[in-house]
């Protein structure tokens, strides 16, 4: 088997590969060109999931917001606290920002994620909890290895 596979890659670099190899895509690496797109059948998965409760609250915090240049928030990572990183959120302006950072629209509102902070944050869950003790952001991070006592940051 992997000497036919050898030979019909050597067939297809030279162009000589039947019209029945080609068609089938089963040598499409060998044979794309720049003006074709890959396109993916698996559906791309969001960086971050935003909770409907976290949704509504960024809604409120955007509608107090009076500047008319914000179109949603920021999520990213600062290297401080006692465990490593601390999660950041700020305002993220219209056109502003790196063209690699990812944008994550959930329940009508529109979460920036920092390219730098992709790597650490990805699979997290953003969350809004408010009860007696507190008002705060949740982020419930898969990759984090340890948490401090507070839970404010973390490493991976």
């Amino acid at each position: 088997m992997q000497r036919v596979c050898k030979r019909l890659a050597t067939v297809a670099l030279r162009g000589t590969l039947p019209a029945r190899f080609t068609r089938s895509g089963l040598f499409s690496a060998f044979s794309t060109s720049s003006s074709q797109q890959r396109v993916s059948r698996i559906p791309k998965k969001d960086v971050v999931t935003v909770t409907e409760a976290a949704a509504q609250r960024i809604k409120a915090l955007l509608e107090n917001k009076k500047d008319s240049k914000v179109a949603g928030v920021r999520l990213g990572v600062k290297t401080r606290g006692c465990n490593g990183l601390s999660f950041v959120l700020g305002y993220q302006e219209e056109g502003k920002g790196d063209k690699f950072d990812e944008k994550v629209s959930a329940h009508g509102v529109d979460v920036y994620i920092d390219s730098k902070a992709v790597f650490y944050i990805v699979g997290t869950k953003m969350d809004w909890i408010e009860d007696d003790l507190r008002a705060e952001f949740t982020f419930d991070n898969p990759n984090a290895k340890g948490q401090c006592g507070c839970g404010e940051s973390f490493n991976v």
